[in-house]
């Protein structure tokens, strides 16, 4: 039987002007500069998911960069952070 990897796994739900401005794909974009799994995807109420799952300091600089990068859009970022069994292969948009 194969042995699953737990890994670090950190949820974030940024609120403000942060659909229909592109930023899912700068999100792929900047996901691409990191060793981080997971996706982005709109929700129903106006925010952005994006879950992320990796080294616990790969995914904190991941989040800052992203957070950097896309400032202007961002009013509030939400996070919720645990360890689970490694779920994604890579990272895209949903």
């Amino acid at each position: 039987m194969e042995s699953l990897e737990t890994v670090f796994h950190l949820t974030a739900h940024f609120t403000g002007h942060v659909q229909g401005v592109g930023f899912r794909y700068s999100t792929k974009q900047v996901a691409s500069g990191f060793e981080v799994t997971g996706y982005v995807k709109n929700l129903a109420d106006g925010r952005v998911e994006v879950e992320m799952e990796g080294a616990e300091i790969e995914c904190r600089r991941f989040l800052r960069e992203l957070e950097s990068e896309l400032d202007s859009f961002i009013r509030k970022t939400e996070t919720r952070e645990d360890t689970r069994e490694r779920q994604h292969r890579g990272f895209g948009i949903r």
